[in-house]
């Protein structure tokens, strides 16, 4: 079994790979109660340094979640491709209209339908400080046989060689 652990570059490039490649993660954060909520959100971009960006209304529960308690999780899967990770890290509501042009995409008139002059978008800003990922890169025919050969030979499959940690 062997686990890989990356660091500087090469954990950016992993975290920005699967970042990209996913875009979709569950955005989970601690309520007042110490209760976790998740909830589905759209990656509006990552930075070089590894700083994950969302868009959300300013009034929304997440915002206040995270006011409360800045440490979240965000989980992104693929499993069409067998990609996983899980990044955590501390969170943050920014009012930056320069990022929120940057990162700016028109569909999201759908939830701010003022576009860039919307008063109630906002940014949350994800400095990751840690991240585990599980990337096959293997079909899922493929992992399948993989499983199949360990259970006809009795030997325990390992997924150990598509996974690894990220110090950032």
């Amino acid at each position: 079994m062997s686990s890989e652990n990356l660091q500087g570059e090469k954990a950016l490039k992993k975290l920005k790979d699967i970042v990209n490649d996913v875009n979709i993660a569950m955005m989970c954060t601690t309520q007042k109660d110490n209760s976790i909520h998740s909830r589905p959100m759209a990656t509006a971009g990552i930075d070089d340094d590894g700083t994950i960006w969302f868009f959300t209304n300013e009034g929304s529960e997440k915002v206040k979640e995270i006011e409360n308690d800045n440490g979240l999780c965000l989980c992104y899967s693929e499993p069409k491709n067998n990609t996983y990770a899980c990044v955590m890290g501390k969170a943050k509501a920014v009012d930056n209209k320069a990022k929120e042009k940057e990162l700016w995409n028109p569909i999201l008139k759908a939830w701010f339908p003022k576009g860039l002059e919307d008063p109630n978008m906002t940014l949350i800003k994800v400095s990751p400080n840690h991240a585990e990922y599980w990337d096959a890169n293997d079909s899922k025919m493929v992992v399948f046989l993989k499983i199949a050969k360990a259970a006809i030979t009795g030997k325990s499959y390992d997924a150990e060689d598509s996974h690894g940690e990220m110090k950032l």
